[in-house]
């Protein structure tokens, strides 16, 4: 070999050793950067080893570093973009489903050799930098991957080699469809879903021939959807749901024979769906929330790969193929709140792999399917509110996972079997306003996921189950207007969760049991129009019910004391037995009557009991005194950890020392709330949350429930932490710090020495505050600026999923903040959908948004349905739920039925607000009735909320108080119309 060539051998032989060893060492500072603690990614990343070797790296035939995957490794970091570059080969980076964070502040312009990118579902921040050199890319992932700002769509020019191209679910500001994306003829794969995007779908999309998904949803794109889109002969996926789109569907959508999934759902779409015939690989189509009219193709019925239906709240008539679903394994359908005819289709079960069923608020006809009563693997049943009849079938009410049934408004007649027994799953049972009939079955106590049972208004007889007090579930019973007999079940009394029961207008005889006075939550009982007979039981008064109703039965004896109040006015009438010292229209009391029952009671159990009272009350003081120092002792002793989230002013044994039974202010579903005081006179809200999943207590903490399992924090815990500790907002409430230990956590706010707005509208007369007009405004507008921020102002959409006047605290000066966010979810989009659908309706019974009902699916919207209740409380005074609104009625379905002339309108307003005041009510009533429309897309978006709040602004008391003082001012006059 000649010296020449010797020298290039080893000048080559060095390059490749300093190569080698330039990839090693920017490996090895990578993993300095990245820490995960699940998997032992990195054990074989060792100085000792070779680069090839090292756990996700793939090398080329050279042995330099050509690959990256580090994706779904639960990494944590930041990522040194700086030495990545400098890997001469890479051509691949994938960190993707991590939580990475931190800015990417480099140039991305040194990567030149990069095919492959993915950073998506991470948690970065500000923008994303530009990457006009990286001219051989051909994947780019950024979804969800926190970035924000302006997004340099112009780097995207020169990447004409892209096949994939995914930046959905990013808080980008805002532009129209990005002109650039219009030459990446290569694109197979375009997800710009939830990323700002505005204006319309320009024609050009043609362009994109090779496209097989388009995600284009949750924008805020308008008009039309170009003919062009039938174009894209390659579409296998559609989806534009969640937009302002209006118009027709295009006549070249047609086209589209691959394609198999399309959702458009949440626009103002119109016309008939006839253009969707020949889709017949279609395997999901969701239109819901449109206003789509005429029938449903009939070849629908022959499309042998539909498994998934949904058209609900459109303009539908005629009706549903009768072939559907027989072809294919079925899974969904949901053509609810439409003006359909006919009779449902037999065969949608007829592989057995049927899920839901969903037809509700039609005008379907004939008698349910046998079928159904087969088809085991139903979850959801929804036929109510159609003119449905006959029996029936028994297997039905035995379904083994349908988890509701609702057949209720229809003319359908039968008995509720014994069959129920096998439903274990089912937890609503919605069968009123039919002709069922017969005994309620025994065998429905073994139903025992049941949280609501509405059997009213049909013609059932017998007596009720005394074996219904196994439901330890049951929330609400309505069994009124039937033909029951025989007496209420002592075993009512064991049904802890019950809130509302009627059993009005049956055929019940027998005393009242005591037993119902020991429901701790029950909040309306009416039991009127039956023969119940006896005395009402003292035990009633420790119920603190915002409806009762006794009247018309049999009812002898006095009416209790602390039941003869104001509140319950009219809740005795009928009732000729009574007697009462205080209610006027009742007959007096005769003294001796009373005194003689009392005085026999006493006699009979004075020398047996008191001996052994006085012996109990020593030895539970001494129990509770010993109880109280373990508690207390053991709170020291607990290991608690401690996250600040603002400067604080206090220790943590300040806090510690003030969860004590003295201190609590309010108790919840998670835990109790406690006052603290601390020494500099500082006033704090502290709320205690046993964490989930329960195993054995210590005995040291025996006293408080336990709703958790050592070391397994709450789902209510990490909700509050994760959304308030990044919240800085003056109409949220304030998350000092958190308090964990292995068994429970704590959280500390400020204290809102007000309460909540229900306290201050809803409460006792002697916890009621009159709130003036102008004050019930700022509140409005508080709460409203909270949502917007929440909704609007973080990096992303924060859904709070629970809003109502008890949630909306006030401080000393009546300003209110946004609390409790136990529900509160962040939104982090997958690539199919922004909403979260859940299997348990998330929020607080009047407040739930319509579409809890049959979808599940939560977004902002939801909250906006929410706090347009609140509005009609601020306006009317009056709670969510009344019984003045109507069986199954509330504060919506009342406004609603109040607005057909301006003098209904004005009754609406609360009687406490002047009259001077009453057209700036109306401004916000307005407000409240938009943000409660039916249809989702129809809701305006807090922000509009809040623009709108702001011009209702009340000027009418300041005007006509500068009008007496003699001092005109013009400009106000007018802004006000006075």
């Amino acid at each position: 070999m000649s010296p020449t060539s010797s020298l290039f051998v080893l000048s080559f032989l060095f390059l490749f050793s300093a190569i080698k060893s330039d990839d090693l060492q920017i490996l090895l500072n990578l993993k300095t950067q990245l820490h995960n603690s699940n998997t032992n990614v990195f054990d074989s990343w060792l100085p000792s080893n070779s680069v090839c070797h090292f756990t996700g790296i793939t090398c080329n035939s050279a042995n330099s570093v050509k690959e990256i995957e580090l994706s779904n490794r639960n990494l944590t970091g930041v990522i040194p973009l700086d030495s990545i570059c400098n890997l001469q080969f890479l051509d691949k980076l994938s960190l993707g489903f991590n939580s990475l964070s931190g800015r990417i502040m480099l140039d991305l312009n040194a990567c030149i050799k990069l095919q492959y990118l993915d950073l998506g579902n991470n948690l970065f921040t500000g923008q994303f930098p530009q990457f006009s050199a990286l001219t051989q890319l051909q994947h780019l992932y950024l979804n969800q991957s926190g970035f924000s700002g302006v997004f340099p769509w112009k780097s995207l020019e020169n990447l004409t080699n892209l096949v994939t191209l995914s930046l959905g679910d990013n808080p980008f500001d805002p532009i129209p469809f990005p002109p650039q994306i219009l030459k990446l003829v290569k694109l197979n794969w375009l997800y710009l879903a939830n990323c700002s995007l505005e204006g319309t779908i320009p024609e050009d999309i043609g362009n994109l021939s090779e496209l097989i998904n388009f995600e284009l949803s949750d924008n805020n794109i308008s008009g039309e959807i170009p003919s062009q889109i039938g174009m894209l002969a390659n579409l296998w996926q559609l989806e534009l749901y969640n937009n302002n789109l209006t118009g027709k569907l295009p006549i070249g959508i047609g086209n589209l024979t691959k394609l198999e999934k399309f959702d458009a759902s949440l626009n103002h779409l119109q016309g008939t769906l006839s253009e969707l015939r020949s889709l017949s690989n279609l395997v999901t189509l969701q239109l819901y929330y449109n206003e789509f009219s005429g029938e449903i193709p009939v070849e629908f019925g022959q499309f042998k790969k539909l498994v998934n239906l949904s058209l609900y709240g459109n303009k539908l008539t005629g009706p549903v193929p009768p072939q559907l679903g027989y072809w294919t394994n079925f899974d969904f359908i949901d053509v609810s709140e439409n003006h359909l005819t006919g009779s449902i289709p037999p065969n949608m079960c007829k592989q057995g792999t049927m899920k839901a069923l969903l037809m509700l608020q039609n005008n379907l006809t004939g008698e349910i399917p046998a079928s159904y009563a087969n088809c085991t693997t139903l979850k959801r049943f929804r036929v109510g509110k159609n003119l449905l009849s006959g029996r029936v079938p028994a297997g039905i009410w035995g379904l083994p996972n349908v988890d509701i049934i609702d057949i209720e408004w229809n003319q359908l007649e039968g008995e509720i079997t014994g069959e129920i027994g096998k439903a274990k799953a089912l937890k609503q049972l919605f069968v009123g306003h039919n002709r069922l009939s017969g005994e309620l079955a025994e065998e429905i106590s073994h139903a025992t996921s049941l949280y609501s049972i509405q059997l009213n208004d049909n013609q059932f007889s017998g007596k009720i189950p005394e074996s219904i007090g196994e439901l330890k579930q049951l929330n609400n019973l309505y069994l009124q207007n039937n033909m029951f007999s025989g007496s209420l079940p002592d075993s009512l009394g064991s049904c802890s969760s019950l809130t509302d029961l009627n059993i009005a207008h049956n055929l019940l005889s027998g005393e009242i049991p005591s037993s119902l006075g020991s429901l701790p939550t029950l909040n309306a009982l009416n039991i009127s129009e039956n023969q119940l007979s006896g005395q009402i039981p003292d035990s009633l008064s420790s119920l603190k019910l915002s409806l009762l109703d006794l009247t018309h039965n049999k009812l002898t004896g006095y009416i209790p004391q602390s039941l003869s109040i104001e509140a319950y006015n009219g809740s005795f009438d009928g009732n000729l037995g009574l007697c009462s010292q205080t209610v006027s229209n009742f007959r007096r009391c005769k003294a001796e009557s009373r005194m003689s029952k009392d005085v026999r009671t006493l006699v009979a159990c004075f020398s047996v009991g008191a001996a052994i009272m006085i012996m109990s009350l020593v030895y539970l003081f001494y129990l509770k005194k010993k109880e109280k120092d373990i508690h207390e002792h053991s709170l020291k002793e607990e290991s608690w950890d401690v996250k600040s989230f603002h400067v604080l002013t206090f220790s943590e044994d300040e806090i510690l020392d003030a969860i004590k039974e003295e201190n609590v202010i309010g108790k919840g579903g998670s835990g109790n709330v406690y006052k603290v005081l601390l020494a500099n006179g500082k006033e704090l809200a502290v709320k205690h949350i046993w964490n989930t999943n329960s195993g054995e207590r210590k005995k040291s903490w025996s006293t408080t429930p336990m709703l958790g399992k050592r070391g397994e924090k709450s789902k209510e815990f990490d909700a509050e932490v994760e959304t308030l500790s990044s919240i800085r907002h003056v109409n949220v409430v304030k998350l000092y710090c958190s308090i964990t230990s292995e068994d429970s956590s704590l959280l500390v706010y400020e204290y809102m020495m007000n309460g909540s707005l229900w306290d201050r509208l809803h409460a006792s007369p002697s916890q009621k505050m009159e709130l003036d007009w102008e004050t019930r405004y700022e509140i409005a507008v508080g709460a409203a600026k909270g949502l917007e921020y929440l909704h609007h102002g973080c990096d992303r959409p924060i859904i709070h999923r629970d809003v109502k006047s008890s949630n909306i605290l006030l401080d000393e000066f009546l300003k209110p903040r946004i609390a409790d966010f136990g529900l509160a979810k962040i939104v982090q989009a997958n690539a199919s959908s922004k909403d979260s659908s859940n299997h348990v309706i998330a929020g607080t019974h009047g407040y739930i948004a319509p579409e809890y009902g049959y979808t599940n699916k939560v977004n902002e919207k939801s909250d906006v349905y929410s706090f347009g209740v609140v509005l009609m409380e601020l306006v009317s005074g009056k709670r969510p739920m009344e019984a003045e609104f109507g069986e199954n009625k509330d504060i919506v379905d009342w406004v609603g039925s109040n607005l057909k002339c301006k003098e209904k309108v004005f009754s609406i307003m609360d009687s406490r607000i002047p009259k001077v005041f009453k057209e700036d009510v109306v401004k916000v009533l307005r407000i409240a009735i938009m943000c409660t429309a039916r249809f989702p897309s129809q809701r305006p978006t807090m922000r509009s909320v809040v623009q709108m709040l702001e011009d209702a602004k009340p000027c009418k008391l300041m005007s006509i108080v500068i009008c007496k003082e003699g001092a005109v001012n013009q400009k106000e006059m007018i802004k006000c119309k006075i």
